[in-house]
């Protein structure tokens, strides 16, 4: 339990790092509903529509609307009619897009690691404290 607890606290880390970065970074500023959209269009490689997106992220269709309107503002997805079902429009990945999912991995990547680091040079410093309990213990 304790270990998924410690887990859990270094993903947030990396979590708040990643977006820190990003935020910092000259790319685009997202908001989470804008990236939650952003990542699923380009981690699931199945097609996407609005509906389909509104339904599996279970907001409304209007609000997956206006974040495409900010990805399609910055070329990181575009919306195409569907041409098999007029009513419906499709999600489609872009170029830049792609550029950008691969910097969030790399971002992402490095704060991770770091976080590792961490929490490696904290146990090397809580080792001579357990041994002291052990002993005191005994």
């Amino acid at each position: 339990m304790a270990q998924n607890a410690a887990h859990a606290e270094e993903l947030v880390k990396t979590l708040r790092d990643t977006v820190v970065s990003l935020v910092r970074g000259d790319g685009p500023d997202l908001s989470a509903r804008q990236l939650a959209v952003f990542l699923t269009c380009y981690l699931d490689e199945s097609g996407h529509t609005v509906r389909g997106l509104a339904s599996s992220l279970n907001v409304s269709k209007p609000a997956i609307t206006r974040a495409l309107d900010r990805l399609g503002e910055l070329d990181l997805a575009r919306r195409k009619v569907d041409p098999l079902d007029r009513r419906s429009v499709l999600v489609q990945r872009t170029p830049k897009g792609a550029s950008y999912l691969k910097e969030i991995r790399s971002i992402m990547g490095s704060a991770a690691d770091d976080e590792a680091k961490k929490a490696t040079q904290a146990e090397k410093k809580e080792q001579p404290v357990r041994r002291l309990r052990r002993v005191a213990a005994a």
